[in-house]
C-alpha cells in the first residue's frame, strides 16, 4: 500500500462518524433517549420560572446548597483516599476470597439506600455494633451529624471511584511499571510517579462520578443522619421536605440538582472519557 492510499487519521475519524444505526435499532435508540428525557421536560414545563431566584437565594437553600457540596467534596476526598488502595489490591492481588471482597464493595451501589441506612445506623448508631464503643470509649456519636451526611454518602459513593479505577488498573500495560522496578524504583515511588499518572483519566473521572453520586444521595442520610436544617439536610432531602409543604420550591431545588449533575457529566465525558477528541468534535 502505498503512502497515498493509506487510511489518515482523519479518514479514519469520519468514517466512523458516518456509520449508521440500522433503521429499527435508531428508532428503538431514539426512544430510549426520549425515555430519559421525559422527565426532565416535564420539570422544564412545570417549573415555576418567576420564583426561582427568590427560591434559590432563600436561607433554607443557601443551607441545603453550602452542606451538600461540603459533604460531598468531603466524601469524594474520603472516597480517593481509601478507594484507590481497595482498587488497587482488587486489581493487583491475588488473595482467597477476593471475589467475596469485590462484591462486599460493591453492593451499597445495588442496595435500595435507604436499606444502607439502616445498616449504618445499626452499625453506627449509640447502640449499634461498632458505635456503643464509639460512644462509651471515646464519647462520639455519629446518627444525626454531619459527620453521619459525610459516612452516609461515601457508603453509596465509593463504589463508583473503586469499579472505575479497578478496571483502569487491569488494562494498563504493566511493562512500564516493570521497567520502573527494575531500574530501582521502589513499590511507592512506581505507584505515585508511574501507576497514578497512567490512569488519571479513570481516577478523575472516578472521583467525579463519587462526588455526583454523593451529591445526590438521600435514602442512606435521611436514615442515618435525619432531616435537620443546617445540620444534615442536604439538598435532595430539602427537595423532598418542600415537595410536601411547596412543590413549586421542589421543583426548582431540582432543576438545580439536575443542572449541577448534567453539566458534571458532559464535562466528564468530554475531558476524560474521550468525547470529543476526534476530529470535528464540537
Amino acid at each position: 500500500m502505498t503512502a497515498s492510499a493509506r487510511p489518515t487519521p482523519v479518514t479514519t475519524g469520519r468514517r466512523a462518524g458516518r456509520d449508521r444505526l440500522p433503521l429499527p435499532a435508531l428508532v428503538l435508540a431514539v426512544l430510549a433517549v426520549a425515555f430519559f428525557a421525559a422527565p426532565f421536560l416535564g420539570l422544564l414545563w412545570r417549573a415555576p420560572w418567576g420564583s426561582t431566584w427568590s427560591v434559590i437565594t432563600s436561607e433554607v437553600v443557601q443551607r441545603a446548597l453550602w452542606l451538600s457540596v461540603r459533604t460531598s467534596l468531603i466524601s469524594m476526598v474520603l472516597s480517593v483516599v481509601f478507594g484507590v488502595p481497595l482498587a488497587w489490591m482488587l486489581a493487583r492481588i491475588d488473595f482467597p476470597g477476593r471475589s467475596l471482597v469485590r462484591a462486599l464493595t460493591m453492593l451499597s451501589m445495588v442496595l435500595p439506600p435507604v436499606v444502607g441506612g439502616v445498616a449504618l445506623f445499626f452499625s453506627f448508631g449509640r447502640r449499634g455494633l461498632f458505635g456503643q464503643y464509639l460512644d462509651q470509649w471515646f464519647g462520639i456519636t455519629l446518627p444525626f451529624t454531619t459527620s453521619a451526611v459525610v459516612i452516609a454518602q461515601t457508603f453509596v459513593a465509593m463504589p463508583f471511584l473503586v469499579l472505575t479505577v479497578e478496571a483502569a488498573l487491569r488494562q494498563l500495560d504493566r511493562r512500564f511499571e516493570d521497567a520502573a522496578r527494575t531500574l530501582g524504583a521502589s513499590r511507592w515511588y512506581v505507584f505515585r510517579r508511574v501507576t497514578l499518572p497512567s490512569i488519571r483519566p479513570a481516577l478523575i473521572a472516578g472521583a467525579v462520578l463519587a462526588w455526583a453520586r454523593a451529591l445526590g444521595e438521600f435514602g442512606a442520610t435521611i436514615t442515618f443522619a435525619g432531616n435537620f436544617p443546617g445540620t444534615t439536610q442536604t439538598m435532595p432531602l430539602a427537595t423532598y421536605l418542600a415537595l410536601e409543604t411547596n412543590p413549586d420550591e421542589a421543583l426548582i431545588i431540582s432543576l438545580v440538582l439536575i443542572a449541577v449533575s448534567f453539566s458534571v457529566l458532559i464535562g466528564l465525558r468530554e475531558r476524560w472519557l474521550g468525547g470529543g477528541t476526534g476530529p470535528g468534535a464540537g
